[in-house]
């Protein structure tokens, strides 16, 4: 596991540039991947004016890979799961565990605000603040506040879909779509589960993609702007809460 970036800043002081806090996302890889794959995949593929604005945790699923890995030959073992899974993906084992693992990631390595995940680690992510809505799963944890969904899509199994997208998540949403990707339509069909997500579109397959077109990057700005004004005013409230209140008394 690895962490790209400073460790977050307490609430509360006076704002400035030092006390300004980078979003800080808690990072779920791919099937049959792991942390430090994808932190090369995140950190090799996005420019630094993009990564440099976020503080990213790259953490290793709980279960070591069953089967062959996808990246073998193109990066080194070892390699982990989150869950497993039928091929029909509807029935799912060590789920539950799985759940109980990241809330336990978030307590001893966190806070965080957000969560991001390519491909199996994207269904997580994309899941999980509809079960936390719902008190089903990060129950000690605080609210998730954003979501980065890479090469995303829902779960089929009905006893968890009706759980995690029973109404629209609220939490803002930032998802990549690769026009050759096979969950391309799963992810389509994600985005009707978030209010107002915002899309990147990109011509490759199921990868986590590079960061170079205009439209991209400005998408990508508009989402980071959104996060970094709302921690100032997070950081802003929690500093004038904070402030000595000081009485002056007037004499006549």
């Amino acid at each position: 596991m690895g962490s790209i970036g400073p460790e977050p800043i307490p609430l509360g002081g006076e704002i400035t540039a030092q006390t300004q806090r980078k979003p800080r996302f808690l990072c779920l890889h791919g099937f049959r991947t792991s942390g430090a794959i994808m932190e090369k995949q995140v950190i090799g593929k996005w420019p630094r004016h993009v990564t440099s604005r976020l503080d990213l945790f790259f953490a290793d699923a709980p279960f070591p890979a069953e089967g062959t890995s996808d990246v073998e030959g193109i990066f080194p073992p070892p390699y982990y799961e989150w869950f497993q899974f039928s091929k029909d993906f509807m029935d799912y084992r060590n789920f539950d565990e799985c759940l109980a693992y990241i809330e336990d990631l978030i307590i001893k390595r966190g806070p965080f605000d957000g969560l991001m995940g390519f491909s199996q680690g994207a269904i997580l992510s994309a899941a999980l603040p509809g079960l936390q809505a719902r008190g089903l799963a990060l129950t000690k944890v605080p609210k998730i506040k954003w979501v980065v969904i890479i090469s995303g899509a829902e779960f089929r199994k009905p006893e968890v879909a009706e759980k995690a997208y029973a109404t629209k998540i609220e939490c803002p949403s930032l998802h990549f779509l690769g026009k050759d990707d096979f969950l391309r339509i799963h992810g389509e069909k994600l985005l009707k589960s978030f209010v107002d997500p915002l899309v990147i579109q990109h011509p490759k397959g199921h990868t986590v993609p590079r960061l170079v077109d205009e439209n991209s990057l400005e998408t990508m700005d508009a989402f980071l702007s959104m996060m970094e004004s709302d921690i100032a005013k997070t950081l802003h409230d929690s500093a004038e809460e904070k402030s000595p209140i000081v009485e002056c008394v007037v004499s006549v």
